[in-house]
């Protein structure tokens, strides 16, 4: 029987954001759930919310709905036991935002999870799942969650007591027993027993296809990643997936699988209806800064100015005052004022620990307000640098300084930053690597165990340059 393609909903899916583990690049992935007609779309990569921002808004654009969500990983005891093979195991949990508390939530524990938890992966425990636990959705997971591995074990016990208590922590309606079917042997051993569990206790079914490539073809390029990651070959035989089910599957494909339980396709309509969180863009929300007693902030920021304008420019004509002028009514207008002192702040911290700092790089040092309070250590008159390059009323993004610490002594001034301002108001941005063309040729070519000579022969006729890629 033919069904409405929006009739299901990818709740389990794993972009390249799950390193060298997902394929399913994030633009390439719209294509496909416009092409197949859903209206909806989860991202659960492993651990981490990396592709977060940029699914949710590659997602808005097509014009389909963006389900912020995370596959973490559980830990057998407490977060923080990290004993030799006792804790190396872990259990995996979708966990999916309904709202902004859940958004809240999700991203606490997956912080805590690769700070505190980390052993091998970052993993969270009861305890944090018990405190965390409003506004999100969870699903059991694929046969490496939980229930599953209790149910393989042989413990129909143990996997009701921890089926009931996800349920009690979730709460009724937030929490479903996942079907998945690859075609293996130990999911289909699993189904029977989840299918009673969820009869006898009440937990809804909910039909996931654990999405690692976007089509059958890419299983392939899936098992080379995966080879990539874990430094083995094509011919080692030591992936975990056996089958090439692992893509993104169209509505008819996922009801047809599960046409004996359909409420387990229905459902993930319904989870996706639950879920409605928003990201604010274009907000942008400063640490407070507190200037000396006695002075507002405007005022420490304007005399400051003036001050460093006195050393800086002793004979400076009625121009450069204008100028300077200038710059402060554009930074107070455009609200930067907390951001100037702010940066002034950590730069005057580091230089009375004698910490060694750069002169200033970028549009950053068009600034005669940043000159004169320290920030920068260039000119701009001097070297006739535009104000505008850094800010002006019609740009639209954030400006940014770009400041070089002593890389020995860098982490003292991130360290002040943080007493000063709270740790939950500083974060270090994260970088990612790409492979380069040239690099991935050899790479691919070990996993295949193809000779060396012939992998550097054909890595050399790709020409060097930036952004070169493989189609090119």
């Amino acid at each position: 029987m033919a069904i409405d393609a929006a009739s299901f909903v990818h709740l389990h899916l794993h972009t390249e954001y799950s390193l060298l583990d997902g394929a399913c690049r994030i633009d390439r992935l719209m294509d496909r759930i416009e092409e197949l007609g859903q209206k909806a779309v989860a991202i659960t990569d492993h651990g981490v919310m990396f592709g977060c921002v940029d699914f949710y808004k590659a997602a808005k654009k097509r014009g389909i709905k963006p389900i912020i969500g995370c596959e973490v990983y559980v830990a057998p005891r407490s977060r923080t036991d990290k004993v030799y093979k006792v804790d190396s195991a872990n259990y995996h949990l979708i966990l999916l935002c309904k709202n902004e508390a859940g958004y809240r939530n999700l991203i606490k524990m997956v912080s805590e999870a690769n700070t505190t938890g980390f052993y091998g992966k970052p993993r969270v425990d009861r305890e944090l799942l018990r405190q965390h636990h409003e506004g999100l959705i969870a699903l059991s997971a694929c046969l490496a969650g939980e229930i599953p591995q209790a149910i393989l074990s042989g413990d129909s016990e143990g996997a009701e007591e921890k089926a009931r208590w996800y349920l009690e922590t979730f709460g009724e309606g937030n929490y479903y027993l996942e079907v998945q079917d690859h075609g293996i042997d130990e999911q289909r051993r699993v189904l029977p027993e989840l299918i009673r569990l969820s009869r006898k206790l009440g937990i809804p079914l909910v039909a996931t296809n654990d999405c690692h490539y976007l089509r059958r073809e890419d299983a392939e390029m899936q098992k080379v990643l995966v080879a990539i990651a874990t430094a083995s070959t094509l011919e080692d035989d030591v992936l975990e997936f056996k089958t090439d089910e692992f893509y993104v599957k169209s509505a008819q494909e996922m009801s047809d699988l599960f046409s004996y339980i359909p409420e387990a396709v229905i459902n993930t309509v319904k989870i996706a209806e639950q879920c409605n969180f928003d990201f604010s863009f274009g907000t942008t929300k400063f640490p407070r800064f507190f200037a000396p007693e006695g002075m507002d902030n405007l005022t420490f920021f304007k005399k400051l100015c003036y001050d460093g304008f006195a050393e800086k420019y002793p004979n400076a004509d009625s121009s450069v005052k204008q100028r300077l002028e200038y710059e402060i009514s554009v930074i107070e207008k455009m609200g930067y004022v907390d951001y100037f002192l702010i940066v002034y702040d950590f730069i005057a911290f580091a230089r009375s620990q004698k910490i060694p700092v750069g002169p200033g790089r970028g549009s950053g040092a068009g600034s005669v307000c940043a000159y004169c309070m320290g920030i920068t250590g260039i000119d701009p008159i001097k070297f006739n640098l535009l104000f505008e390059r850094f800010l002006n009323p019609e740009r639209v993004s954030m400006p940014d300084f770009d400041i070089d610490f002593d890389y020995e002594r860098r982490q003292e001034v991130v360290d002040y930053v943080i007493r000063k301002y709270g740790k939950s108001h500083v974060a270090q941005i994260i970088t990612f690597g790409t492979l380069a063309a040239r690099a991935a040729v050899r790479d691919v070519a070990r996993v295949m165990n193809l000779p060396y000579a012939l992998a550097d022969k054909v890595a050399k006729l790709i020409p060097h340059g930036i952004g070169i890629t493989i189609s090119d």
